[in-house]
């Protein structure tokens, strides 16, 4: 399977993106939406969705991404929404299967909104050593998914 999104994703990351940003930018063009309207649609939902560290923002970048795809054009097309509400929860199901939660929070283990949370995520290198690899996670199972609704 080509990864170059997946590698894509993690530079961007590494680049500053937050996590929502670094996914979904990486694969907003490809469904027709410009990477500055995606880079400013995902600032909101880095850290949990602005640091209220709920939904990892990987993973809600790789949910923002499942929606351009997949999701409902008109208020009558149900067979999309629920295409979108099945991958949307294949997609947070698989993420949680491999790390045990879903949230910034719990994936952390700290709360980004206190400095003793902030020295920590410093003290740990938490953004490479954990949100990194959520990211890489979070694209290679939306490519995953998104290549089996293709052959579906």
């Amino acid at each position: 399977m080509e990864h170059s999104k997946v590698e894509a994703a993690a530079r961007r990351f590494n680049e500053g993106c937050n996590c929502a940003q670094a996914v979904f930018t990486t694969y907003a063009p490809g469904f027709g939406l410009g990477e500055a309207d995606a880079m400013r649609i995902a600032t909101a939902f880095g850290g949990g969705m602005g640091h209220l560290q709920e939904v990892c923002g990987a993973v809600t970048g790789a949910f923002l991404a499942i929606g351009c795809r997949c999701g409902m054009r008109q208020l009558a097309d149900k067979a999309a929404k629920e295409s979108t509400v099945e991958l949307v929860h294949s997609l947070g199901t698989r993420f949680a299967s491999l790390h045990g939660a879903l949230t910034c929070r719990d994936l952390l283990g700290c709360d980004l909104n206190t400095a003793e949370g902030q020295a920590r995520v410093k003290e740990l290198r938490l953004r490479e050593s954990k949100c990194l690899p959520y990211v890489r996670d979070a694209s290679r199972l939306l490519e995953e998914l998104l290549g089996e609704q293709a052959a579906g």
